[in-house]
């Protein structure tokens, strides 16, 4: 049997992606080891795999990643294994020079245009650190595979190596609801879960609310800006209008996503990376029978638009966004998202997946 190390560096919790794969290749008779980090509120983990966390020292900045990737080389150096899985551009030096030094078979997987997140719009020389990085190693990679299109035809362009898209798309599952931990009264419910981050639009969501009557808007997630978040939505008396539930385990995600009526994907246009995004949250929303507003970015737009599971945004002007949402949360769109939820599955995206690591090159 097979040992694959896949490694990420984010504590394994929430990452659905690198589970859904981690699962895909245990069942298809690959013995999987996942390594991340713990934090201090790590969760415990009940995975069918061997998972691991390296507990650090430094938890941001410069000398996470140095520290980071430092164990992880020592990690991988001393383990047993075939295949080396790197998620992301944060994994792959040691991934990359423990493949050549001991000649093993190495796959890699882009969630996204790491140079190009918007925390390193303002940081030029760290992004030329890692974009020298990804220019050195990238043309010297042969299995690799990303999350849409867009992303694929960029490196493949750009470094003259195929990628092949591999969506990160939700599993087959019977939708099961549950209640929100709130008191609401027939409201309609506007839902966002994911990061929160600059560029996800979710300022210019909680301005809208202020022109949205019997409309709540739920927020799911955490991070850098969550306490601006919630000091904008103080400052306007919007209390009662938009909720924050934090971070969730992905199964209680799961019963609370069916509950609203709309699921939004707002993000604003900071470069490559968001440009070219493509949220695992429109699945879920999609997956969960729930109609999706989206950014006129192109594959978002492509899902919205291919599939007729919602609308993209026509202004964002909290104004005139409001009306359009007013006009959306009117419409039906039942037929469209139980043909589209049969299809936008990650069973439909095993095959593709097992090709790659049924023939390492």
């Amino acid at each position: 049997m097979k040992r694959i190390i896949v490694s990420v560096t984010n504590d394994l919790s929430t990452d659905q992606r690198v589970d859904k794969v981690c699962c895909t290749l245990q069942k298809n008779g690959f013995e999987i080891v996942l390594i991340g980090r713990k934090l201090k509120n790590s969760t415990p983990l009940n995975r069918s795999y061997t998972t691991k966390r390296i507990q650090l020292i430094f938890n941001k900045g410069f000398l996470f990643y140095a520290e980071y990737n430092f164990r992880l080389f020592f990690v991988l150096l001393f383990s047993k294994k075939n295949i080396l899985l790197s998620n992301d551009l944060d994994t792959l030096l040691p991934n990359y020079l423990v493949s050549v030094l001991q000649r093993k078979k190495i796959a890699y997987d882009s969630h996204e245009l790491f140079p190009e997140i918007p925390e390193l719009v303002h940081k030029p020389f760290v992004k030329k650190c890692w974009t020298n990085l990804e220019s050195f190693i990238l043309p010297k990679l042969k299995n690799n595979y990303t999350v849409c299109k867009s992303i694929a035809n960029f490196y493949t362009k750009k470094y003259n190596t195929s990628f092949t898209t591999i969506m990160n798309l939700p599993t087959q599952k019977e939708i099961q609801v549950g209640k929100l931990p709130f008191k609401y009264f027939k409201q309609k419910i506007i839902l966002y879960q994911g990061a929160l981050n600059i560029g996800r639009g979710l300022e210019l969501m909680i301005d809208t609310m202020l022109y949205l009557e019997n409309t709540i808007l739920v927020i799911i997630g955490d991070g850098d800006i969550s306490d601006t978040l919630k000091q904008k939505v103080t400052s306007l008396k919007l209390n009662n209008n938009v909720h924050f539930l934090g971070k969730l385990t992905p199964k209680k995600l799961q019963k609370i996503t069916p509950l609203a009526n709309l699921g939004i994907s707002v993000e604003e246009d900071l470069g490559l990376n968001y440009r070219f995004a493509l949220p695992n949250k429109i699945f879920d929303y999609i997956q969960a029978e729930v109609p999706i507003l989206v950014s006129n970015l192109p594959e978002m737009k492509r899902i919205a638009i291919a599939y007729k599971v919602g609308e993209v945004i026509k202004n964002r002007k909290p104004k005139e966004l409001a009306s359009q949402i007013k006009t959306l949360l009117e419409k039906d769109f039942s037929v469209e998202l139980k043909k589209a939820k049969k299809e936008l599955v990650w069973e439909n995206q095993e095959e593709k997946l097992l090709t790659i690591f049924n023939n390492l090159k």
